[in-house]
Order: C-alpha cells, then sequence, then structure tokens
C-alpha cells in the first residue's frame, strides 16, 4: 500500500504553566496550547495497548488556514516520545479536507491514503507485539475500509491519551479550526476501561482564550466530547467564577454562568 508523507504535525502536549495553579477553577487537571481530552499517566512500561471510536468532526471553512486532528496515543504527556493515530480536518484557503494518518515521534506524519470524510465513525488501536514492535489500527467503519501497519516504537509507556489537537504546522502551533464536538467512546487502555476522571482532562488555551474544553466522563469513565469553544474574552481559566462539571449519572459538563464581557487580547 503506496503512503503519501507529510511533515511533522504531532508534537508532544505542550503544558501551559503560566495557568498552573488556575487549572482547579475548571474542574480539570490541566491546561495546555495544543491538546484538549483525557490523558493518564504511569510507571515506565504501563501502557501496552490503547484503543477507543469517534466520529469524524465537520469543519467551517475559513479564510485563514486552521487545522485539527483527533487521536489516540501512547507517551506525549510529561514525556517527548508519541506513537498515535488519528483523522486530521483543516481548512486552507477556504476548502475544507479530511484525511487518516499514524505517526511516531520524531518521525513526519505519514498519510493514510484512503477516504475519510464528516460524520464517519472510526475506531482506531495501538498494541504492543513484543519488544519495540506496535501495530498500529485505524478502521472507517462507515467506508468499510481498514489500514494495519506494523511499526518499531521505544518509548516509555508511561501515558496514554484520547486526544482533539491543535497541531504544529510551520514549526509553530497552528489555530484550531471551527469544529463540530468530537464524542470519543469505547476507550480502553491495556483492554480496560480508563476509568478517567475530570482530573484527567485538559483544556485548550490558545492566545489567553479557551479554545476547547471536554465535558466529564460518562459513568463507566470510558467516553467524553471535547467541545470547540468561541468565547470573546479571556480563558474560563483567568476568571474568578469556576467552570463546574458533573461526575454522577449523564456526566455532562455543565454550563457556566460566565458572562465574557472582557475584551479579547
Amino acid at each position: 500500500m503506496s503512503t503519501v508523507h507529510r511533515f511533522q504535525r504531532s508534537r508532544p502536549c505542550l503544558a501551559d504553566k503560566s495557568n498552573t495553579g488556575r487549572t482547579r477553577n475548571t474542574g480539570f487537571g490541566w491546561t495546555s496550547s495544543n491538546w484538549s481530552g483525557y490523558a493518564i499517566t504511569g510507571k515506565k512500561g504501563a501502557f501496552r495497548r490503547i484503543s477507543a471510536e469517534w466520529t469524524v468532526p465537520y469543519v467551517k471553512p475559513t479564510a485563514k488556514p486552521t487545522y485539527s486532528s483527533a487521536w489516540i496515543g501512547i507517551d506525549g504527556f510529561k514525556n517527548s516520545s508519541l506513537i498515535q493515530t488519528g483523522t486530521g480536518h483543516e481548512s486552507m484557503n477556504g476548502t475544507v479536507h479530511y484525511y487518516a494518518w499514524w505517526e511516531i515521534l520524531p518521525d513526519a506524519e505519514t498519510v493514510i491514503p484512503l477516504p475519510v470524510s464528516p460524520g464517519d465513525l472510526i475506531r482506531a488501536s495501538i498494541v504492543k507485539l513484543g519488544p519495540r514492535k506496535w501495530c498500529i489500527r485505524l478502521c472507517n467503519l462507515s467506508k468499510r475500509w481498514t489500514f494495519r501497519t506494523v511499526q518499531r516504537y521505544n518509548g516509555p509507556q508511561s501515558s496514554a491519551e484520547w486526544i482533539m489537537e491543535a497541531p504544529q504546522v510551520g514549526g509553530t502551533v497552528a489555530d484550531l479550526a471551527r469544529t463540530s464536538s468530537v464524542r470519543f467512546r469505547c476507550c480502553r487502555v491495556n483492554g480496560i476501561s480508563p476509568k478517567l476522571k475530570p482530573a484527567n482532562g485538559g483544556i485548550m488555551i490558545q492566545n489567553k482564550v479557551t479554545v476547547a474544553i471536554p465535558s466529564s466522563p460518562n459513568v463507566k469513565g470510558d467516553a467524553f466530547t471535547v467541545k470547540r469553544l468561541y468565547p470573546k474574552g479571556l480563558s474560563q481559566a483567568y476568571l474568578k467564577r469556576p467552570v463546574f462539571i458533573r461526575t454522577k449519572a449523564t456526566s455532562a459538563l455543565k454550563k457556566p454562568s460566565i458572562k465574557y464581557n472582557h475584551s479579547k487580547p
């Protein structure tokens, strides 16, 4: 199967250290300029398998280039290694593009040359087969295709993630595309539910503005939604009023009674 190579897009989680101490106001555990979603950590070698399903989001065309990726991965959270696979959704010159890909840092992203459309249901898994030997598998359940590749990887296996990302373009983190919400479900790590908690979640802040935020996990701790936000003011992490999230029953995100009266920096 032929592949198309692109430049490196993904980066490890870029923690927003300026918000240290403010994350308690959001109800989540971390903030980043390029990631939003959920990440769990463990000892070296803790994670050998990860999987999930999600629906490819719709992207609103924009005159200015904007980018987004939805993916699962092992490592990259509090370390510089990363093996991952997912879908890309971007707008360039007013035209929207959708595609599938896999990547192992520091190598370049590899596009999977099979069709992807908004609304497609994706199932992805990354499994360790043996020492330095990993299987990356991505299925488009809507279009009925499956991609599989076996690659060498030697990362620490100390974190696992389910993420919506603003990729790196031209050496800098890109503006996040104007996407519909992305629902991650059937999240698994080492074959079982990760039992995600709000403290495992992170919000994406760009230029002091919150642009993406995850919901609370469901009751089983294996599903959540990342929502693209369009506030006109400062990030919720910079406001005095906290964001309240529910952790029972539906575990849905409760909208805070905050009015964005701040001028955009």
